[in-house]
């Protein structure tokens, strides 16, 4: 956000007024309803120093601590906008009441100031681009597909439906990863107990012996020692580094399309992230062509619903291949993130003239593919859990009786 300085006279006499917004364009739309009298001049001048460290703390705190809406607040508000948009009140009007009615203080402020955004001139659009963190870009682009299709009411009902599906995934997600998240908890805490009051026990006893320890001992005394002496330390480091990891990156985006590549090769993980992000983009993507958009127009839109960058990446350059003169099929194709029989499903509505009924099959498909891998998520992990479990255990156990093993041959010879 910048500064400008705007100078006005109202009923003879001159005044000025300090306003912040991205461009001077801005400002000069803003000046209109908040500025009385006659707009003589606006210049971009320098922050104060005291709103110069206050945007420091606030760039700090934003980027660590991240402003969240309840989604199903979200969900519902969106709902009504629908509702009311589809009965025929202006989308300002919609926006204002909605945003007077909210109960979710961040997504009231949101509304409001959007509200105040379209009185001074912008679009909805425009508006809600400002508020993409706290929105999100499926968001932000629905919106954009209802004000360039000219149908906001189908556009904001279809959105519902999509933050209701992934709101209902994440739940799934949640449920189905309780089992092995409690007992991932309670392999931490028995771990601890023996790191704490049985392990210490044997060390007194180990230390004793005038023979080298055998290597499960020697890991296991060096995580008593590290719990036992380090643990204050060893917690605070943890705290420590998920703090500067999550600062960095949601301060650079260089670490982000680091960690967004690397992700998508996480068991699991990848794949959630994979089928949930293109079932979303050909969905919006098969909505778009449908409603007559050029290609290239509608790619630039579902593209924005892609929150991984190396995605996102991929998925853009379909339409500068487009643009070079390729078709679609050859575009998606290049990006390798289609299998080949969706490629060969694509090519079929090419060349019949029924790209988006194909799209949408493929957007069912990747569907589909998310749910089962979500229906089957307690299976998949059940695996790791138990690999835990057997580690700590032979840790344990072979660090306890292998030494006992050697105190006894030795008592023998």
């Amino acid at each position: 956000m910048k500064y400008f300085r705007v100078e006005f006279i109202n009923r003879g006499k001159k005044g000025h007024k300090m306003m912040r917004a991205p461009t001077k364009k801005d400002v000069t739309n803003l000046a209109k309803g908040k500025v009385p009298g006659i707009v003589l001049k606006i210049d971009e001048v320098s922050p104060p120093l005291e709103d110069r460290l206050k945007d420091i703390m606030e760039n700090i705190q934003g980027a660590l601590f991240k402003k969240k809406i309840n989604s199903d607040a979200l969900i519902s508000s969106l709902k009504q906008l629908a509702v009311m948009t589809h009965a025929g009140i202006s989308i300002h009007d919609s926006i204002r009441e909605i945003g007077k009615a909210a109960e979710d203080e961040v997504l009231k402020e949101i509304f409001m100031q959007m509200n105040d955004d379209l009185n001074s001139g912008l679009s909805l659009t425009e508006s809600a681009t400002k508020f993409k963190e706290e929105l999100g870009n499926i968001t932000v682009s629905m919106i954009e597909m209802g004000e360039t299709t000219g149908n906001m009411a189908e556009s904001l009902i279809k959105l519902a439906e999509i933050l209701d599906d992934t709101l209902a995934n994440q739940k799934q997600i949640k449920k189905a990863l309780a089992y092995p998240r409690n007992v991932g908890i309670a392999i931490v805490v028995a771990f601890a107990i023996l790191m704490s009051y049985v392990v210490p026990k044997f060390k007194e006893i180990f230390a004793e012996l005038d023979f080298p320890l055998p290597l499960p001992t020697k890991i296991m005394l060096a995580c008593e020692e590290a719990i036992n002496q380090h643990g204050v330390l060893l917690i605070s480091s943890v705290v420590i580094t998920v703090v500067v990891i999550k600062f960095v990156l949601r301060s650079s985006v260089e670490a982000r399309e680091w960690k967004d590549k690397n992700i998508l090769k996480v068991y699991l993980i990848g794949n959630l992230i994979l089928y949930g992000s293109m079932s979303r983009f050909t969905l919006i993507f098969a909505e778009l062509v449908k409603a007559g958009l050029p290609v290239t127009e509608a790619l630039d839109t579902a593209v924005m619903t892609i929150e991984n960058l190396e995605l996102k990446k991929k998925l853009g350059n379909v339409k500068l291949s487009i643009e070079k003169g390729m078709n679609l099929t050859d575009s998606l194709r290049e990006t390798e993130l289609f299998e080949s029989m969706l490629i060969q499903m694509i090519k079929a509505g090419e060349e019949g003239g029924s790209v988006s009924e194909m799209i949408a099959n493929v957007a069912n498909y990747y569907k589909q593919k998310l749910q089962e891998l979500i229906d089957n998520l307690s299976s998949y992990v059940e695996p790791i859990m138990l690999a835990a479990i057997t580690a700590m255990v032979l840790l344990i156990a072979l660090g306890i009786f292998m030494p006992m093993w050697e105190m006894g041959s030795a008592a023998k010879n």
